[in-house]
């Protein structure tokens, strides 16, 4: 089977439009900074300000209006040339940007219906499965009852679990005769809105599967563990799941089950743009970022740690307990190259430690690893991790 098909014309469309969209932001932003700063001093009554807000209207409108009519004739010519384009393989450049790009903005080009929006699938080799009996045991004809679902983290894609000529997956293939299923999704949603997508595809596959399901494990990376505990969530809300009842093991390498120093570094950047009159203008491009982007703040992995709340506000943790899987081995591999952490995640975020007991995951001591000197995407490929899930996993 062909490696997953791009239509050129879609994707320069897609990209002509999240460029409009992009200019149409920081064009509002130096606006209101121009504004701001021309109208005068604020202890005289900014006595400029409604003149220049006149004036900039005049400017910054014909400058949107410029763009949304380059965007409309970049659009029609593409029209025009629609018949020299095609389809592409993609490659792994290519699909690296795109997951990089859905991480950052994700839900706005889900939301806007842009063509680079990623779809969740289920992939082998690079390639979409397609979730039909005949279909899999034409795809996959050496499958085995052991299945192994690979969920990769923020800002990355399925074919990423291959780093520096190793594969967690295809080498649990080999060593141990599972089945490695990868998980290809948009970072850039809402975990709780992957986890249920990922509970349906789970479902499906395990109905699809080309002979019985024996076991599964979810080997999970970075923001993919807390996917996977989301998944697990949505499954025991129904008595009629597939998937769940079969799943063994669950294992996360430096999951940020606690949430990330970057995405808190970014609400006080927000909140520190809106401190001041002049750069209150910039704080809007700060809420930009995902929706997956800040639930990592805190590791949110329901609808109801985000759902009715300003997602940008500055406040502290208000998280709900989520338990581990009942009747699952779950294991945590933490990094530990930098101060605290794997440069991303810290130590204890990743081992579910937590300074309050209830929100703490209870992974047996015995259950956690701690790799000295790994840095976060080392956890991909290091002799040293491999080793220990092969440990665990072979039990």
């Amino acid at each position: 089977m062909s490696k997953k098909k791009r239509d050129d014309l879609e994707d320069l469309r897609a990209a002509n439009q999240l460029a409009v969209h992009a200019t149409e932001q920081v064009t509002k932003a130096v606006e209101a900074m121009h504004t701001t700063i021309a109208g005068g001093p604020a202890i005289l009554g900014k006595p400029l300000s409604g003149a220049v807000g006149l004036i900039n209207g005049l400017v910054y409108g014909s400058i949107r209006g410029a763009t949304r009519l380059v965007g409309k004739s970049i659009e029609i010519a593409l029209g025009e040339l629609a018949p020299l384009f095609g389809q592409s393989e993609p490659g792994p450049e290519r699909e690296a940007a795109q997951a990089a790009l859905n991480g950052v903005v994700g839900d706005y080009l889900a939301q806007s219906k842009n063509a680079l929006a990623i779809e969740m699938q289920l992939c082998r080799h690079g390639q979409p499965l397609v979730l039909e009996e005949a279909e899999l045991r034409a795809q996959i004809p050496e499958a085995t009852g052991k299945l192994l679902v690979l969920v990769h983290g923020s800002c990355m894609n399925d074919i990423q679990w291959s780093r520096e000529g190793h594969d967690h997956g295809a080498a649990l293939e080999r060593d141990l005769g599972y089945t490695p299923v990868y998980v290809h999704y948009n970072s850039g949603l809402h975990i709780s809105e992957n986890g249920l997508d990922l509970d349906e595809h789970l479902d499906r596959l395990v109905s699809a599967w080309p002979r019985p399901v024996e076991s599964i494990t979810l080997l999970c990376h970075s923001m993919g563990g807390l996917i996977a505990r989301s998944a697990c969530h949505s499954a025991e809300t129904r008595a009629t799941s597939k998937w769940r009842p079969k799943l063994q093991n669950l294992v996360t390498l430096g999951s940020p089950h606690h949430g990330a120093p970057l995405e808190r570094g970014g609400m006080w950047v927000g909140a520190l743009l809106g401190v001041s009159r002049y750069s209150a203008p910039l704080a809007p491009l700060a809420r930009l970022r995902s929706a997956g982007v800040t639930d990592l703040r805190f590791g949110n992995v329901l609808e109801e740690h985000w759902s009715g709340q300003d997602r940008f506000a500055l406040r502290g943790d208000q998280r709900k307990m989520l338990s581990l899987p009942e009747g699952v081995a779950c294991y945590a591999i933490a990094g530990n190259s930098t101060l605290g952490g794997d440069g991303l995640v810290l130590v204890d975020s990743a081992l579910g430690r937590h300074s309050d007991p209830a929100l703490a995951l209870e992974f047996p001591e015995n259950h956690r690893w701690v790799g000295e000197g790994i840095a976060h995407l080392d956890l991909l490929s290091r002799a040293e991790v491999y080793a220990q899930l092969r440990a665990w996993l072979d039990r």
